[in-house]
């Protein structure tokens, strides 16, 4: 994999430090990564995963992961048309895979390749379930968190320093390979608290904006939390808030959720 593509080769100048303002939460982010860059390192990352997976085609559950997916993409394509920033999804190229796996769990790499487990089906039991664990894992894409995650590691390790042409190619795999470590899947990036919180709220928007019921989105939660008692936790909730937490953060969001909800059609 060459990873010395991810951010581009040369010096990173001052204009490209960026402050990136999700359009659908509001939160400002450093990034200064190159995103057409980071997608195609994931899709090339994504190919390789699912060469070692066993794909699930042409069930009832593989068809729903597909339209669940489909449905929360175009909710996001026109809520960003609609504010004139659909140049902001230019890299992106969406595909939703089911994979067979005890797991529970999904991810979603940047530039829109999205996998669920089989494992997590139970806990999801229906499309409003599916879509409050899709529009979480879509939305840490949209945000743009792994290249929140790159820039922190690059700040931390380089510090002014990325500034001028003194980053070369073996310290661009460095932080890479931090960010992304070796063996791991590029979609189970851990990601911090906030990012967490912003996928939870963003998440449950854009649900509400594809037409999915987001008041089942506690109930949803409370299960997962519920199937990881007496267990070791699940990789979809080890870098995740506590469930009270994260509930609380749910139902403050709810009322505007409620609004695209109800704009998509819902009661």
């Amino acid at each position: 994999m060459k990873v010395t593509k991810i951010l581009g080769l040369g010096a990173i100048s001052m204009s490209l430090m960026a402050c990136v303002t999700n359009p659908v939460t509001g939160r400002s982010s450093l990034q200064i990564a190159n995103n057409s860059e980071i997608a195609t390192m994931a899709s090339q990352e994504y190919k390789t995963t699912l060469s070692k997976a066993k794909v699930i085609t042409g069930t009832a559950d593989a068809n729903r992961v597909k339209n669940v997916g489909n449905r929360i993409k175009q909710a996001a394509e026109k809520y960003y048309t609609s504010i004139g920033r659909q140049s902001d999804l230019a890299n992106y190229n969406w595909e939703f895979n089911l994979l067979q796996d005890s797991q529970l769990n999904a991810w979603c790499m940047p530039g829109g390749k999205v996998a669920v487990y089989t494992g997590i089906l139970p806990v999801t039991k229906d499309d409003n379930g599916l879509a409050v664990v899709m529009g979480h894992e879509i939305s840490h894409a949209l945000a743009g968190h792994g290249n929140e995650r790159i820039s922190q590691a690059m700040l931390a390790q380089y510090g002014g320093s990325i500034l001028g042409s003194s980053i070369n190619n073996a310290q661009w795999a460095s932080i890479f390979q931090q960010v992304y470590p070796i063996g791991a899947q590029v979609g189970l990036l851990a990601y911090g608290r906030k990012q967490e919180l912003e996928a939870d709220k963003m998440g449950l928007y854009l649900m509400g904006m594809a037409g999915y019921d987001p008041r089942t989105a506690p109930a949803f939660w409370e299960r997962m939390e519920a199937s990881s008692k007496g267990s070791a936790v699940p990789q979809f909730l080890s870098t995740h808030p506590n469930p009270s937490s994260r509930i609380a953060d749910i139902n403050e969001a709810m009322p505007q959720a409620l609004e695209y909800y109800k704009a998509a059609g819902g009661k």
